[in-house]
């Protein structure tokens, strides 16, 4: 009889290729973007450009996310084998993911409070030598978008290399790295604009109205990986299309015993793994926790189950 064993599974997935690849690549991509801070905030400072100023400190704050995220998949592969975590390490990474998006969230706000204060007092702007940094800075971002590009397309690869998983599931903690990485993008672009706006035509307001319309991409992009990473750290996956299938695998008609679920949990524990809890009632005599393991043995994303089985009097 088939069974899955958390411990196994965890043996088996403790530290993924897709893990190490994003893990490398985060790595790669912060060293990068610090030094690429370094020189943004402080070009923005010595040409006085709002906008530019905006996406240096921006990139500070991406600095500081992908640096936890390059440090959350050091510790869940650390603590991996850890009795301590009951399901794993895995939730360390979104962890990771939620307060990146938070901290996504307080730049935006620190964004929008310094481009209303050069809006009530404007400053003279280096318009070309500004371009010029802010350009750097967007290849810069392209580049670490590329890189970051290249381990998510690997997670993929990977989830799809699951036969029966067919819920596919992004790295969370990747995907906020990447999510840093393509909004400096954005907020380089604006930057740009703003300063070309400026240098052509005068409009000295662009440059913070700019930062403002960053700042505002930018909170709805952390907004949304709030949501999804809030999500996995407080079990809401009762809505999920496995919870469905699991009721189908169980549940059956008076011909063939006539199994129901009366309690049903079931929570994430991993990227493409689930673990549920299930009570049953049953007029089959021979129904057995081995044998409903075997019927959800089916699908592979479920890799720890703990069943309760109430058998029914015949005359009820």
């Amino acid at each position: 009889m088939h069974t899955h064993k958390l411990s196994d599974w965890m043996h088996d997935h403790v530290f993924d290729a897709g893990s190490h690849a994003a893990e490398k690549s985060t790595r790669t991509v912060m060293w990068i973007t610090l030094v690429m801070m370094v020189v943004e905030i402080g070009a923005g400072w010595w040409f006085n450009s709002m906008a530019l100023l905006a996406d240096g400190w921006h990139m500070s704050s991406h600095a500081f996310a992908i640096g936890l995220s390059a440090f959350a998949y050091a510790a869940a592969r650390r603590y991996a084998q850890d009795p301590r975590f009951a399901f794993g390490t895995w939730k360390i990474e979104v962890l990771s993911g939620f307060a990146s998006a938070i901290f996504l969230m307080g730049i935006a706000a620190m964004m929008v409070a310094g481009s209303i204060e050069r809006i009530l007092s404007p400053q003279a702007i280096h318009y070309q030598e500004a371009m010029v940094v802010a350009v750097i800075g967007l290849v810069v971002n392209i580049v670490c978008a590329i890189i970051l590009g290249g381990a998510h397309h690997h997670h993929g690869d990977e989830a799809h290399g699951h036969h029966h998983d067919h819920h596919h599931h992004h790295d969370l903690n990747l995907k906020s790295a990447y999510l840093h990485v393509i909004a400096d993008a954005a907020t380089s672009v604006l930057a740009i604009v703003a300063l070309a706006g400026g240098w052509l035509y005068g409009w000295s307001w662009l440059d913070p109205a700019m930062g403002i319309v960053g700042a505002v991409l930018v909170a709805i992009w952390s907004k949304n990986l709030i949501i999804e990473t809030g999500k996995v750290l407080l079990d809401r996956e009762m809505d999920h299309p496995v919870v469905d299938e699991i009721r189908e695998a169980v549940e059956s008609g008076p011909d063939a015993g006539h199994t129901r679920i009366t309690d049903l949990h079931v929570w994430r524990v991993g990227k493409h793994a689930y673990s549920c809890a299930l009570s049953l009632v049953t007029h089959d005599r021979n129904l057995t926790p081995a044998k409903v393991r075997g019927q959800l043995a089916v699908h592979e994303e479920i890799v720890h189950t703990t069943i309760e089985i109430q058998q029914c009097c015949e005359n009820a």
